[in-house]
């Protein structure tokens, strides 16, 4: 995500918290933090893919084998 969208998500939300949102806006704003808490997601799922944990018996698990084909809902 740019950091003008990121400014943009704040301008709009300072906006409906003072004066208000037109229709046009509201709808501008959702798309913006349904492509930002997409790209949350993305970044989450990348860090986690790259994560192996250390069993007690000495194995090693990589999480992303286990866990890397599922999607977050």
């Amino acid at each position: 995500m740019q950091k003008e969208q990121i400014e943009r998500i704040n301008e709009l939300y300072r906006k409906a918290k003072g004066t208000g949102l037109t229709e046009e806006e509201r709808r501008e704003q959702a798309k913006l933090r349904q492509e930002y808490i997409a790209a949350i997601r993305s970044n989450l799922r990348g860090q986690l893919n790259n994560i192996s944990i250390k069993n007690p018996d000495g194995s090693i698990t990589d999480l992303s084998k286990k866990y890397g084909n599922k999607g977050i809902h």
